[in-house]
């Protein structure tokens, strides 16, 4: 089985049998192997000579911010990579005191959920700053469609708790940049961050859409219990981690509901 076949198929099939999110563990580090996200090229016999090339960039890189003294001892690796990422995209401000963008809060939110993935700082960055590309990039254009979409499917599910997200005023105040700009750092642990993600790498941003709808649905009776768009938001933002994996798999068990089967949908 060549390792395309691996990265798509097995994933696709232990779920059509009923068996989801089966060892997807180690899907980024799969990626790594191959051309989807750019970073390696598909030849295996290339990948020591371009890994090397990535150190000596990388290294290029913190060696410059270090000269400037953008960075020292002190800072925190995620802002090294917020840094790096800046510098090489000509977006670095004049100073590193600069308030932070939003694009930035966002960047710093997925190296972070990253780090705890990735090991080597190296391979951390660069599937940062790839994953985060391919945000702005491929799914420029859906991701803003997402909060659209998330109610449509929520009052397939459920109308009557869309119905009270309305009464409370809470519907355009729930927390879309969290879940989907951010693709839910910081709102789930990474064991289960890493099957969502999987699936926004293999190509499709609509997951999201079924987790936040699975979050709602899971603690329906919590928020139904909440009177303000606050307290509602604020719950949501907040949610207890121990039932992430059960949401990712009724999320994913909802996104073939659905969607079929959808390998690559955006």
């Amino acid at each position: 089985m060549t390792e395309d076949s691996q990265r798509n198929f097995r994933s696709v099939y232990y779920e059509k049998v009923g068996f989801r999110g089966v060892e997807e563990k180690k899907s980024l580090e799969i990626l790594l192997k191959d051309d989807r996200l750019g970073i390696l090229p598909p030849h295996h016999e290339s990948h020591a000579q371009v890994m090397a090339y990535r150190k000596e960039q990388y290294s290029d890189v913190l060696h410059a911010l270090e000269v400037i003294r953008f960075i020292g001892e002190a800072t925190p690796q995620v802002e090294v990579f917020l840094h790096m990422y800046r510098l090489e995209s000509g977006k670095l401000p004049r100073s590193p005191s600069f308030p932070l963008e939003p694009e930035d809060e966002v960047f710093l939110a997925i190296a972070k959920a990253m780090e705890e993935m990735v090991e080597d700082s190296v391979d951390c960055y660069w599937i940062t700053r790839c994953f985060v590309n391919q945000l702005s990039g491929k799914y420029r254009d859906s991701l803003p469609q997402l909060p659209k979409a998330f109610e449509q499917y929520l009052n397939l599910e459920d109308s009557r708790l869309l119905s009270h997200l309305k009464t409370c005023s809470a519907v355009s105040r729930l927390p879309y940049e969290l879940w989907f700009k951010r693709c839910f750092a910081g709102c789930l642990p990474e064991s289960s961050l890493q099957r969502v993600w999987d699936k926004v790498v293999s190509g499709s941003c609509k997951i999201l859409v079924f987790v936040a709808v699975e979050i709602l649905l899971t603690f329906k009776i919590k928020v139904m219990a909440l009177n303000s768009a606050e307290k509602i938001t604020k719950f949501l933002e907040n949610i207890p981690q121990d039932s992430s994996d059960a949401i990712v798999s009724k999320a994913i068990d909802l996104w073939h509901k659905h969607c079929g089967t959808p390998v690559h949908s955006a």
